[in-house]
């Protein structure tokens, strides 16, 4: 008994009442059920075959249940194989259930072929489509965020199609591209972009998902070796299958909202403050105004959301289909923001005789994003209401009008006397042009021929071209008529043709030896070529707006750029695992990369890894442990590079145009002056990673738990070091910088009911540690990369580093030197206490990288019915919520955050606001730094499958909320923010990016 109580406590008390009950009617069959052992399953399930009568064996294994004498029974438990036993007038059946062997033979995809589960020696999670799609998502990361440990996943913009940033076991870089690659259906792609700009990953359908494994150590990483320093998402599309041909048709709509508005000063408040501010009377009767106008509710609105898809999938033994068509429309809630994407997938598989295999993988894409500008970097000054849409909103005076009579933009300029010109009407971002439009094709065909028993090649060539039309357009019409001039329109067009051609020759050998040993290399030639182009034009003064920017030569001023560039990467690699009697496996990884990238001194890189596993469930001493279903212990160590840290040619001396003409014999020239020096000694950046881990299985595989500690560090990072001004050039990229993540990852499933009443649970936890090693050799220890984020050796990236808030400066008190504060204005403590305010004085306030992040989801089934509920969060981490220091500062012309109501004043002395005063900032300090953790419900899903019926396999209908709450203490619209995108050195930055919305959603799914 002992064996199964941990499995029995659930089941008890509704088994005792249970059994008792069944065993005092008529037409009772009993028995035991048992495992291959002989010794008793508890909470194994007893129906009767097609109806939904049934009952679950007690802690002894034994079971009661009413039945007909003709009638069959069904046994099930997890980690057995079912079975069915016709009772033929018995009134008693013992049953020994075979254990389901399936678990062992598991497979997941690793770099360059597959492995089943048992045998793989790296850290590598696996992600089920289902999971995938459980929240209506534009891209494949958004799907996995929190439900990989290890793997953090930040929204930096709620924008539709916005851009996302990941991080695998933290930021690996400093200067270079932190994000991993991705590779789907064998081709490379990865993730980057600025703020506003449109995630790559967006361009691609998740419903088209059939799996997903993210590699995190260097061992099972390194097959990828010089772009595998930031981790791999193995990313594989649906197949065909053999058998009958399946067309489901998957479709949902709904409506979105954002989760909140911020309170600011209505037009009573905000009219008292400008007569307090410039001591006029500028507004004879603050009260009378009201409430005036909340530019909020004129710039978010409710928005649909929608997704439709076709798949059609089947085939006979030769040949294999896959095919589908997907429309994905996602409005934005705020005016003027949308997303669409238009794209096709087709999988096809055909055997021209039983030892070649040829198929192609062809997914295509066709997006159209408008986008509007949030999450601007200026702070403090005007900037902050010019350059976005909700710093315009926050700032816009609620006394002023949006519309004229005539339903046009009404500019503020042209209102209330020209008062307010320092402050723009926030419809005119929804009125400016800023559209992208994106084709894409990723395109893979291969070739695979069995030369004979267990030796394969495969011949893969892939393809990913994209394409993109980029449109601006500032109108008119937005201008104060008193400031209309020859510079007023602008607009641009930008195209970019981005293509990538790899070639891949795969050999792999697969053999066993005797009973106990197997043996599988793998070897790999591959030639990979990247080229791209860019054109622009750009131009302002336009006559009208009849055109926008569809007639540039309009203009009266008009400028061109262009830019092409090129790359190349030849990689080498082996790998060879060995596995004994399921034991013991050993993996050794070697891979060697050529760049053209680097300097001549250092072209080629070499990334070897190795790697064990021992499963100890195989040794007869634990064996017996009839509670413990599997027990392997991992340890790799590695090194991986990132060729991702450095545009092209940077190890080459460049020259550029300076941007300036020079008049030489009566004509303007182009100036042209050398902008990079040579750097022969560029190399890659470096990762050595170590790693152990622990895979345990309880209670007949219903209870896992996966357990990994690691440790990185990363030399060689790309940075770029200043030169002094005798060198000629203001600085020089190379292989200067070092730092570590060191951290402890945690996961667990468990199935705690399978019977009529479906359960299950999973949860993971991440804890990284990163830390700066060395910035420029020694010379510098530290550097302001913003007015408020450092990079210090011996510290996190991105830590905020200000003066110390300390009040509000009270009549009567000193104001220290060094200072320059006002009375009712902020005050800086003295940290030195040297009597004076200097930079010494500034101190770490802020940590913006999280102590840990988490993910907790759970599933239920009873009767066709499922609900899903998934957690994600983020805890320990600060925001630097700048908008405060722009809308909580009372300089006048803008409007600003309701806390400023209770400002300074010689009859309110607040140690908080400061009072009204024109010009002028609030120091930088940690007056704005604030507690971003946060725990957000992303989805809660409940569906329903109906009973089958002829001609129609299954419907599943379903209503959804996503991100339904969020329980936090940050003040901001949303804190899961970066105003830096992906950046590595600023983050937890909040300056009005955009928030992510709450959506309700209904959707079916029909296969027929």
């Amino acid at each position: 008994m002992k064996r199964r109580i941990l499995e029995s406590i659930l089941l008890m008390v509704l088994q005792l009442g249970l059994t008792h009950a069944l065993l005092a009617q008529s037409g009772m069959v009993t028995g035991k059920v048992t495992d291959d052992k002989g010794e008793g399953i508890p909470g194994a399930s007893v129906t009767v075959k097609g109806t939904q009568q049934g009952t679950l064996t007690t802690v002894e294994g034994t079971y009661a249940i009413e039945a007909a004498a003709n009638a069959t029974l069904v046994f099930s438990f997890v980690g057995y194989l079912k079975e069915e036993i016709a009772i033929n007038n018995r009134t008693s059946i013992d049953i020994n259930l075979k254990t389901d062997t399936k678990a062992l033979e598991e497979v997941v995809v690793v770099g360059y072929g597959t492995q089943r589960r048992v045998e793989t020696t790296g850290s590598i999670a696996s992600v089920k489509a289902e999971d995938l799609v459980q929240t209506p998502v534009a891209n494949i990361a958004q799907g996995l965020q929190a439900r990989v440990s290890g793997m953090q996943i930040n929204q930096n913009s709620g924008a539709p199609g916005g851009n996302i940033s990941v991080r695998i076991r933290g930021t690996n870089s400093i200067n270079g591209s932190s994000e991993p690659l991705y590779v789907i259906d064998g081709i490379q792609i990865s993730n980057g972009g600025g703020i506003t700009d449109v995630s790559p990953l967006s361009t691609i359908n998740p419903n088209d998902i059939e799996s997903v494994e993210v590699l995190k150590d260097a061992s099972a990483s390194a097959i990828y070796g010089a772009r595998a320093a930031n981790g791999v998402v193995l990313i594989t599309t649906k197949r065909g299958k053999s058998g009958k041909t399946n067309v489901t048709f998957d479709s949902y709509y709904g409506t979105q909202k954002v989760n909140k508005q911020l309170d600011v000063l209505n037009a009573s408040e905000f009219a008292q403050l400008e007569n307090e501010v410039f001591k006029n009377n500028y507004y004879p009767d603050p009260a009378s105004l009201g409430e005036g106008v909340n530019w909020q509710n004129y710039i978010f609105r409710k928005a649909p959301i929608q997704n439709h898809q076709l798949s059609i999938n089947g085939g006979n033994e030769k040949t294999q289909l896959a095919l589908s068509l997907n429309y994905f429309d996602q409005q934005g809630t705020f005016i003027g923001s949308s997303f669409k994407r238009y794209s096709y997938r087709l999988n096809l598989d055909h055997r021209l005789s039983k030892k070649v295999k040829i198929g192609t993988s062809i997914l295509g894409s066709y997006s159209i994003n408008d986008g509007i500008q949030t999450g601007g970097e200026n702070i403090g000054d005007g900037g902050a209401v010019l350059s976005s849409v909700l710093g315009a909103a926050i700032g816009a005076p609620p006394t002023l009008k949006p519309y004229r009579e005539d339903g046009s933009i009404f500019p503020f300029g042209e209102q209330a006397g020209g008062q307010y010109r320092e402050v723009v009407n926030p419809l005119n971002f929804a009125a400016m042009v800023m559209n992208r439009d994106i084709k894409r094709t990723l395109a893979n065909l291969y070739a695979e021929v069995n030369f004979v028993k267990g030796l394969t090649y495969r011949a893969s060539f892939n393809i990913d071209q994209r394409g993109e039309l980029f449109n601006a357009y500032s109108p008119r019409s937005i201008v104060n008529k008193s400031d209309l001039n020859d510079n007023s329109g602008s607009g641009a067009k930008g195209n970019g043709n981005f293509l990538a051609l790899l070639h891949e020759s795969i050999l792999t050998y697969n053999t066993n030896f005797g009973k106990n040993h197997s043996f599988k290399a793998t070897a790999v030639f591959g030639t990979q070529l990247e080229q791209s182009n860019s054109n622009n034009l750009n131009a302002t003064g336009f006559p009208n707006d009849a055109t926008q920017n569809e007639a540039l030569q309009l203009a009266l001023t008009r400028t061109v750029s262009s830019s092409r560039s090129s790359q190349r990467l030849d990689s080498y690699l082996a790998r060879i695992n060995y596995g004994f009697k399921d034991k013991i496996f050993l993996d050794l990884t070697a891979r060697v990369d050529g760049s053209s990238k680097f300097g001549a001194n250092h072209k080629y890189g070499v990334f070897p890894a190795i790697s064990a596993a021992y499963r100890l469930i195989e040794e007869p001493f634990i064996k017996d442990l009839n509670w413990l279903s599997d027990l392997k212990l991992r340890g790799s160590f590695g090194i991986t590079g990132n060729a991702g840290g450095i545009s092209p040619y940077q190890s080459l001396s460049t020259a550029a145009s300076t941007g300036s003409d020079y008049l030489i014999n009566h004509t303007y020239v182009t100036g042209i002056n050398p902008t990079g020096i040579a750097n022969p000694d560029l190399r890659w950046e470096r990762s050595k990673q170590a790693n152990l881990g622990i895979d345990v299985s309880l209670l007949n595989n219903r209870v896992s738990f996966i357990a990994d500690v690691y440790h990185k560090k990363t030399d060689d990072l790309l940075y770029i070091k200043g030169l002094p001004l005798s060198a000629g050039y203001g600085s020089i990229t190379g292989n200067f910088a070092s730092l570590e993540n060191k951290g402890l990852e945690l996961a667990v499933n468990a199935r705690i009911l399978d019977g009529k009443l479906k359960w299950d649970v999973s949860a993971n936890t991440t804890f990284n540690r990163n830390k700066v090693l060395n910035l420029d050799g020694g010379v510098t220890n530290e550097r302001f990369v913003t007015t408020y984020t450092i990079l210090s050796v011996g510290q996190p990236l991105g830590m905020f580093k200000t003066y110390v808030f300390d009040g509000v400066n009270q009549t009567g008190e000193a104001i220290l030197p060094g200072y320059d504060g006002r009375l009712g204005g902020h005050k800086i403590k003295d940290v030195t206490g040297d009597n004076q305010i200097t930079a010494a004085d500034q101190v770490i306030v802020g940590n913006p990288n999280p102590k840990f992040i988490y993910g907790f989801s759970t599933n239920l089934a009873f009767k066709g019915f499922d609900l899903g509920v998934f957690i994600s969060g983020s805890q320990g981490n600060d925001i630097y919520n700048a908008s405060r220091l722009s809308f909580e500062n009372p300089l006048g012309q803008r409007n600003l955050l309701k806390g400023v109501v209770d400002r300074w004043s010689p009859t309110n002395p607040s140690n908080q606001y400061v009072s009204g005063a024109q010009g002028g900032r609030l120091p930088i300090s940690n007056y704005v730094v604030e507690d971003g953790s946060y725990m957000r419900c992303k989805n809660l899903t409940l569906g329903y499958t109906l009973p089958r019926f002829k001609g129609v396999q299954g419907i599943r209908v379903y209503v959804s909320a996503n991100n339904l709450f969020t329980i936090t203490d940050y003040s901001g619209y949303d804190p899961e923010v970066n105003t830096y995108a992906g950046s590595n050195t600023i983050i937890g930055v909040d300056n009005f990016v955009y928030p992510q919305s709450r959506s309700f959603l209904g959707g079916i799914q029909v296969t027929f």
